[in-house]
């Protein structure tokens, strides 16, 4: 059994300290993004993924330190680690590109989409029956999807791309997500985390040849910011996992669209656009729907295993 399965009942009874811990999470990932943005004339994507990773490193294993010990970062699966960490480190490249050429909220509505693609997923890889309820939620989410980057949206140049990058990001971070259901079973989260931040910090860094920017002044400032928001949302997000049930704290992953409306506003003067309102409202209903149909099948594998022990 896993560390993360022996987190007790008690730690686990305290939903409201896990909703504020994925709240924040959000929060902190949102600064990130936007960091990003900022960034994105200034510096090279590698660069900016090496910062962002490299400055998150001490948080995780400051975390692992006071979740239980530094033991907790130990492996002896470092091939699933690879996969999912690589999987998840070119999803960081596309989706901070995406940042650097669409507005925040745009980014973060076609970023919703990543549970559509785990479903996709989890039925031609890991052969798992999804039924109408599920299939029909992708297709109305992929609907929402198409309303979002439809001919509304803004045709500033470099949209067309910075779409196919954000869809991109989307379907490789649920491919990331497929590798951690079969590593969440035997690796701590905090595990996990470092070897996906120092994975993304080892293969940024090969991009150092290819023109890096030494950061001086304002940029210096927020290029470190985007590192430790980013390494400080993974803590929050760690610890909201210790205090609730996934099950609960997933449809506050929707939050950050409010992050990325308000920093968008106040900070590059972005609003969405008509379109984008409407197609992340069809997006997260589907992602919604996908959430409860989750549920409903975990109660009754959990009613057949009761009755099975009778």
């Amino acid at each position: 059994m896993s560390a993360d399965a022996t987190t007790s009942d008690t730690a686990r009874d305290r939903p409201f300290l896990g909703m504020l811990c994925k709240i924040i999470a959000m929060l902190m990932f949102a600064i990130m993004f936007a960091s990003v943005r900022w960034l994105g004339p200034h510096f090279p994507i590698g660069e900016i993924v090496f910062f962002r990773s490299t400055l998150g490193i001490p948080v995780i294993v400051v975390a692992a330190y006071f979740s239980g010990g530094l033991h907790l970062l130990a492996t002896k699966r470092i091939d699933s680690h690879a996969l999912r960490s690589i999987a998840g480190v070119i999803s960081m490249y596309c989706n901070f590109t995406a940042y650097t050429l669409l507005p925040l909220a745009d980014v973060t509505a076609i970023g919703f989409a990543a549970p559509l693609f785990i479903v996709m997923l989890a039925a031609l890889l890991l052969r798992e029956r999804v039924h109408v309820y599920r299939w029909s939620a992708v297709v109305i989410g992929f609907i929402g999807v198409l309303v979002i980057i439809g001919p509304g949206t803004r045709m500033a140049s470099g949209t067309t791309i910075g779409v196919a990058y954000a869809l991109t990001s989307a379907a490789l971070a649920a491919l990331a997500m497929i590798f951690l259901r079969r590593m969440s079973a035997h690796e701590h989260s905090t595990a996990i985390a470092f070897y996906f931040m120092l994975t993304a910090a080892v293969i940024s860094l090969f991009t150092l040849p290819f023109g890096w920017n030494f950061p001086t002044g304002t940029e210096g400032w927020v290029l470190i910011a985007s590192g430790l928001a980013g390494g400080v949302g993974q803590l929050f997000l760690s610890f909201s996992y210790r205090y609730g049930e996934a099950s609960l704290l997933a449809p506050f992953d929707y939050t950050a669209m409010i992050w990325a409306v308000a920093l968008g506003y106040f900070v590059f003067g972005e609003l969405p656009m008509a379109n984008v309102w409407i197609g992340t409202i069809i997006v997260i209903s589907a992602g919604l729907l996908i959430l409860w149909r989750e549920h409903r099948l975990k109660l009754a594998r959990d009613r057949a295993v009761s009755s099975s022990a009778l």
